[in-house]
């Protein structure tokens, strides 16, 4: 039951953001014919906005209704903790996890729930870009270390990434009705997990430290403009 509920809202999103939406998804070259049939991680790059569930016109229905089944995603405990907004996030995503800002355990208890046929969805800067390009705290963005602990913890598969053109121009945080009839922009890479690691050094600490660098990179200059 939680799984049909999980899916008739996901489908129901996007057949919302087809009819108001008008979306321009643009592929890296090694993609694959059906990229989604081999992911592993999802990653949802310049978090923006909590309407980034528009840009599930990505995925096919039949997708979604996979999706519903295995989608496992950490979230802001602050978020999941909002009345509305939370108790949605929880009807999409059965497999949410609250995760905090502080040095605790809900990170480690997060990493405990993922398993082998586990599709992960992260926003891996931890927090949305206001406006002005920062984050609420008047800080950059920048990608954070526990994108890297669950590459490690993922054998096979791929990743992709997805580069969003963010959603300022749909719903800004803080706003709650989202403009209507707007172009949103995704660039996706698609890139071999194990392959991947392999451009990094073996040890840990250095190949954390080259890989939160690499896609704080790709999060700076791959994001289409709009």
């Amino acid at each position: 039951m939680r799984r049909l509920t999980a899916f008739l809202i996901l489908a129901g999103v996007k057949t919302f953001s087809h009819i108001f939406y008008r979306a321009k998804f643009t592929w890296s070259e090694n993609a694959p014919a059906n990229p989604w049939l081999s992911t592993k991680i999802i990653v949802l790059m310049n978090h923006t906005s909590l309407y980034e569930p528009i840009y599930s016109q990505a995925f096919s229905y039949s997708y979604l209704w996979h999706l519903a089944g295995h989608l496992n995603v950490p979230g802001a405990d602050v978020t999941l903790k909002r009345p509305i907004v939370g108790f949605f996030w929880k009807l999409m995503v059965p497999n949410i996890a609250p995760i905090s800002r502080k040095k605790d355990d809900t990170w480690t208890n997060y990493l405990n729930t993922i398993k082998s046929d586990s599709i992960i969805m992260i926003a891996p800067e931890g927090r949305m870009k206001r406006p002005n390009g920062l984050d609420k705290s008047g800080k950059p963005m920048t990608v954070r270390g526990g994108l890297v602990d669950i590459v490690e913890s993922v054998e096979h598969g791929a990743m992709v990434l997805c580069l969003s053109g963010g959603l300022h121009h749909v719903q800004s945080p803080g706003q709650h009705l989202p403009r209507l009839f707007k172009t949103i922009k995704m660039n996706l890479t698609y890139l071999d997990i194990p392959q991947y690691r392999k451009q990094f050094p073996e040890a840990s600490r250095e190949r954390k430290v080259a890989m939160v660098a690499d896609l704080q990179q790709r999060l700076e200059n791959d994001c289409p403009k709009l």
